[in-house]
């Protein structure tokens, strides 16, 4: 169960993510894709299904969006409505920048007799308005709801640049915050950097260290990669040129991040920090989606081993 591997603080969380169908759609379209979802991961072996709401990033770079921006259906609404027959735990992500404090705490204490997920989200920019602070989303549901686990955003790439990543998280983790999730990974420098400097300072101040989900997204084309870097997914120049220069992009970078994740994941069993992984695709190609499913039944056979491994030393 989720929320006992969560609480017990264990390695190989395994969960998929993606993006809500436009708001613009018609009922009878969402159900279409809903239906064409539930038939790709009824049969995935995963902790949980994230949902992701969506925010304007404009303010963020100067450079115009590979995709353009549109509205997506509210990922909760999403959930309930067209997912429900979906048997596996749901992680909503709130961007609560965009939310009263009123408009918060009434959506927190729903369903306040049920376990439900999280992960909040705090501004793209220090330029972006904001309605409400990460610190008051993290009170308001301490406060109004003890069975809503929340989690946390990491972004490894920019502790090479502030040295401070692994504070934020123990912060955070002070203010009630149960788990963390990564953008998508393809620098492993920054983020074994940032678990290396988490787990001293982790050690050293005999703290708990809470799970740490490193997000996996393959590329299946150059206009995939320019979205990706657009969203700040920091891709070292040697991968880049892996990727561009590849007879099958696509391949190439389920190759490059698999070996990435996999890395990452040796590195935390070796110091007892308790690492996961979270798939997507950034892309709505049927390509690129179909690929990221069979990622997760990859990466599902490789923690199976590595901690069959792990507790036979």
């Amino acid at each position: 169960m989720l929320k006992d591997m969560i609480l017990n603080k264990q390695s190989g969380i395994l969960t998929y993510g993606m993006t809500p169908p436009k708001e613009d759609n018609q009922a009878e379209k969402i159900a279409e894709i809903a239906q064409k979802q539930i038939e790709r991961l009824k049969g995935l072996d995963i902790d949980a299904l994230i949902l992701y709401d969506v925010q304007e990033e404009a303010d963020r770079i100067d450079q115009e969006r590979p995709f353009p921006y549109t509205t997506m259906l509210d990922p909760e609404l999403y959930s309930k409505q067209y997912l429900h027959t979906l048997e596996v735990p749901k992680i909503i992500y709130r961007c609560v920048g965009k939310y009263s404090e009123n408009e918060l705490t009434q959506w927190v204490q729903k369903d306040a007799d049920q376990q439900r997920y999280t992960v909040y989200v705090g501004a793209s920019s220090s330029q972006q308005a904001v309605k409400l602070e990460l610190a008051d989303a993290y009170r308001i549901s301490k406060q109004h709801n003890e069975n809503l686990s929340f989690g946390g955003v990491i972004i490894p790439e920019r502790h090479m640049v502030k040295n401070d990543e692994h504070i934020r998280v123990v912060n955070k983790v002070k203010q009630g915050c149960d788990y963390f999730i990564s953008q998508a990974t393809y620098n492993v420098e920054a983020s074994k950097n940032f678990l290396s400097d988490y787990y001293h300072h982790c050690t050293e101040n005999e703290l708990e260290m809470v799970p740490i989900l490193f997000n996996l997204a393959p590329c299946g084309s150059t206009k995939t990669l320019e979205f990706m870097k657009w969203l700040g997914i920091s891709i070292p120049r040697w991968l880049e040129n892996e990727l561009k220069y590849s007879s099958d992009v696509l391949d190439k970078s389920i190759q490059l991040t698999t070996k990435i994740f996999e890395e990452l994941f040796e590195f935390g069993l070796e110091k007892g920090i308790p690492i996961g992984c979270s798939v997507e695709s950034v892309s709505t190609r049927k390509v690129e989606i179909e690929a990221s499913i069979q990622m997760v039944r990859d990466i599902k056979v490789m923690l199976d081993r590595k901690r069959l491994v792990d507790v036979s030393r």
